[in-house]
């Protein structure tokens, strides 16, 4: 275990160093407080380690545990009952999601609470429909075709300043507490299923999920008439000495341990009376499953309390000091560069890349997963950072983005489809929140923008880019079988792409 642990810190290593470099090489660019500094290289050494210790927890416990309750409710002889599981389940597992709470803080005209319980019932519906649509055949574009054009219709009726918060909360609910047990649920449920497109179905319930929290706090947008909600920015604390900055990660520390624990609380109870019933999971499991909880719950706590108070006032100041500066249109290449690198950090984008290669039998690796998210994520910021300094109003790229990622879903293999709109996500996570989000709101308040109106929305837009990108490449790779793959002895490839067929095929080799 000791060897396997090392083995996720050293990949945690490998994925935040980038994105460290980078800042300490701006740091010299735009000169920051030594304390700032020291704060934010103590920060990346407890993501580090929080990142190891939470995608080992999650491959012992969260996915386990999610595969398993997909198979049980599948197998049920009670259809409502296992619908109703999958909407407290889901409602449960939003509720915990650290990153939710953080979006809840930053909209002072809704209660905080108010907000997440919104929120949570979004998601709980929504994956009872998850769980409907693999079970009844129905085709993932179909749904998400249907689901966005009521979503951008009621945004049509929802107060100006309160649309980038609803899309931003459909980014932050598929954090590191739901992603993991929601994609191993989609393989639980299409596991029991034999016909050729099971395998396509095993994705789509994160995306779907995602779009829950947007229609539902667009709704109580209108309900609520949020006008004039203004948001705060984050304030850099001052950290003069070393035992300033232990002092300030050692105040945060128990708050996010109270945080991960009411989390993971919940999630536990819910398994323990789950076990209770189905008597699904050895002895030997449960021991696993445990250690496993163990090991996330030490990898939240450390990874949260290392970016909420390392990361976010790096990111606030070097937006501001560079969106101050004669040389703001920096920001757009620099957020490419921060954008392609900061997506290896995100804890949720591991447990994705792995189940792909997975499910694809190496067919869709981690490698091509990472570069194509990489790239819509460095797309991502650097169109939010056009839009942040020219004043371009969110629904003018949203529209057409989605527009055009629904358009893709009728020429790519279907599980592209599947992954490309879980990618999207996955990738608004804890670094989205903690550092993304404060860039762009330090870039805001150097230009003399509307924080509500313009900073909020960089999470909707790191959801979206993912979602043409690897749509694309998933084009490139139908293309690709048909013209070079080996015939299969008993399919024809030609028919691969709608069939949904996984076939031997060096994707990396083709791509390049």
């Amino acid at each position: 275990m000791n060897k396997i642990l090392q083995e996720k810190i050293m990949e945690a290593f490998s994925s935040v160093l980038p994105i460290t470099a980078i800042v300490l090489i701006t740091s010299v660019l735009v000169p920051m407080p030594t304390g700032t500094i020291l704060m934010f290289l103590v920060g990346s050494a407890l993501l580090i380690i929080g990142m190891g210790f939470f995608t080992l927890g999650a491959d012992m416990s969260m996915m386990p545990m999610g595969e398993g309750i997909g198979i049980q409710l599948t197998r049920s002889k009670s259809l409502f009952i296992s619908l109703s599981i999958s909407f407290v389940m889901g409602f449960i597992i939003t509720i915990a999601e650290p990153d939710l709470q953080v979006l809840a803080r930053q909209v002072p005209s809704i209660p905080a609470m108010n907000l997440i319980l919104t929120v949570a019932c979004g998601v709980g519906i929504f994956l009872v429909m998850a769980v409907l649509r693999t079970l009844l055949k129905i085709q993932l574009s179909v749904l998400l075709i249907i689901f966005y054009i009521i979503t951008f219709t009621v945004s049509y009726f929802t107060p100006d300043s309160f649309i980038p918060v609803a899309f931003d909360s459909g980014g932050v609910t598929t954090g590191p507490m739901t992603v993991p047990f929601i994609l191993a649920m989609g393989v639980g449920v299409a596991s029991i299923r034999s016909d050729k497109n099971s395998q396509n179905d095993s994705f789509g319930l994160v995306s779907l999920c995602s779009i829950g929290p947007i229609l539902a706090v667009l709704l109580l947008g209108i309900f609520n008439k949020p006008n004039g909600a203004t948001v705060e920015s984050h304030v850099v604390p001052v950290v003069e000495t070393s035992r300033d900055v232990v002092k300030n990660f050692a105040i945060e520390f128990p708050h996010y341990t109270e945080d991960v624990l009411f989390a993971l609380g919940a999630i536990v109870v819910f398994f323990v009376i789950f076990q209770i019933v189905s008597r699904r999971y050895k002895r030997h499991q449960i021991a696993r499953i445990v250690i496993g909880f163990i090991y996330t719950f030490i990898g939240l706590v450390v990874f949260l309390t290392g970016v909420n108070v390392g990361f976010i006032p790096v990111g606030q100041f070097l937006g501001f000091q560079l969106a101050s500066s004669p040389f703001k249109w920096i920001l757009v290449p620099l957020s490419m560069v921060i954008g392609y690198f900061i997506v290896a950090a995100e804890p949720a984008v591991h447990v994705l890349n792995k189940q792909v290669e997975e499910i694809s039998s190496g067919t869709i690796s981690q490698k091509v997963m990472n570069r194509g998210l990489a790239i819509g994520m460095a797309l991502a910021l650097a169109i939010t950072m056009v839009r942040i300094l020219t004043g371009i109003p969110l629904m003018w790229i949203l529209i057409p983005g989605y527009s055009f990622a629904l358009i893709l879903t009728f020429f790519v293999p279907k599980i592209f489809t599947g992954i490309a709109f879980d990618s999207g996500g996955v990738c608004s996570g804890p670094m989205t929140s903690t550092f993304l989000l404060p860039f762009a709101m330090g870039t805001c308040e150097g230009v003399g923008g509307d924080l509500m109106i313009d900073a909020f929305g960089i999470v909707s837009m790191v959801a979206m880019a993912p979602l043409v990108v690897i749509q694309l490449i998933g084009l490139i790779y139908g293309r690709k079988i048909r013209t070079t793959a080996p015939k299969p002895e008993g399919v024809e490839v030609a028919g691969a792409k709608d069939k949904g067929i996984i076939v031997d095929f060096d994707m990396e080799r083709y791509l390049k």
